[in-house]
């Protein structure tokens, strides 16, 4: 897989104002903070953002984003009553925590365990950001200068698997950006199974027919993925008939039945939290198409019309149309001004009605 940054290095977008940046060892896992020392000694509260890098990355390759995220808050008079620090970590399997460089190949690069390897990864370094969560503030302002009064996750590739994942399951995350990662993991691998042309789709009749079970996608497996992937954990309550794999086709709303045994889980998941989507139009390694059914099912759901309109849900889904599996800057620009406008809207009323807003760029 090639950078998926790279295209962001060449863009010729202005490189932003380095900012400070301080290394802690947390949790035996190296961090880095961004924007401690432009922090104003009178501001009490401070946002903390969260960057997840991409597949084959390391955490150095978010400095860029927490650079021009900080600097951009920073300019805004609304920083003088809150700041805003960035945290990148190394995440498992990589940079310096890497154990087996195979296990982030896909299956065509020879991994015969890339289905797990990767949701495994992603999920750990999910579970590492809320473990790094706990800790932080113990680290970082150790006299109680300042306190951490909300958290932002933006995760890149495998790094927005993971702020999905992040968004899902902690709550005191409350908004995210994920750009080109998907919402629907098995839908996903199945589709990169078809087109790796494994053994246990091309056998079975039809094709791809026993994939699930199979040696790339075991059942045991695939029960963990219902449990934290999105798509699989919201549409677990739901007909499988109607919802099953592969998702190709519009998926019928929920009855009034599955809406009482849905409705508690969004709450619990993600009820009054901010989240940006960012997908590349013509990207082949994470397809927009493959998450597309379910995110249709989900902006429906959550919309201010919607069966969970009053979960006060703000989505918005964003395609750069002429990207791949890439980092635009159009896109970059998009992920700033979301950061900043959540930030400033932050200490409005959690009472609002959800939103969904549509774009291609």
């Amino acid at each position: 897989m090639t950078d998926p940054m790279k295209t962001l290095d060449d863009s010729g977008r202005p490189a932003p104002t380095p900012v400070s940046r301080n290394i802690y060892a947390i949790a035996g896992i190296s961090v880095t903070v961004f924007g401690l020392e432009e922090l104003r000694p009178e501001t009490k509260n401070v946002a903390c953002l969260w960057l997840l890098h991409p597949r084959l990355a390391t955490q150095e390759r978010m400095s860029g984003i927490a650079a021009s995220a900080i600097g951009d808050w920073n300019s805004k008079p609304q920083s003088s009553t809150k700041g805003l620090i960035a945290v990148s970590f190394d995440q498992r399997n990589h940079g310096a925590r890497l154990v087996d460089p195979l296990a982030n190949e896909a299956w065509r690069q020879g991994n015969p365990r890339h289905a797990q390897d990767m949701f495994s990864v992603f999920q750990g370094t999910a579970r590492d950001t809320s473990l790094l969560m706990d800790y932080l503030e113990s680290y970082v302002f150790p006299k109680n200068e300042h306190h951490i009064s909300e958290n932002l996750v933006l995760g890149v590739s495998l790094g927005g698997h993971a702020a999905w994942s992040c968004l899902l399951h902690d709550p005191r995350m409350t908004s995210g950006v994920i750009i080109i990662g998907c919402p629907d993991y098995l839908n996903l691998m199945m589709d990169r199974a078809r087109l790796s042309k494994l053994p246990s789709w091309t056998k079975s009749t039809p094709p791809g027919s026993e994939i699930l079970g199979s040696e790339a996608l075991p059942t045991s497996f695939v029960d963990i993925v219902k449990k934290y992937d999105p798509a699989s954990l919201m549409l677990g309550p739901m007909d499988p008939g109607s919802c099953g794999l592969p998702r190709e086709g519009p998926l019928p709303e929920p009855t009034d039945k599955e809406q009482q045994s849905l409705r508690p889980l969004l709450t619990r998941c993600l009820a009054g939290k901010r989240i940006l989507n960012i997908s590349g139009g013509v990207d082949k390694l994470v397809p927009y198409h493959r998450g597309e059914v379910f995110l249709e099912w989900f902006k429906k759901a959550i919309a201010a019309n919607g069966w969970f309109g009053d979960g006060g849900v703000t989505f918005e889904d964003i395609i750069d149309q002429s990207a791949g599996h890439e980092v635009t800057a159009n896109m970059v620009d998009e992920a700033i001004r979301f950061i900043g406008e959540t930030l400033a809207s932050s200490d409005e009323s959690k009472e609002r009605r959800g939103s969904m807003r549509e774009s291609k760029i």
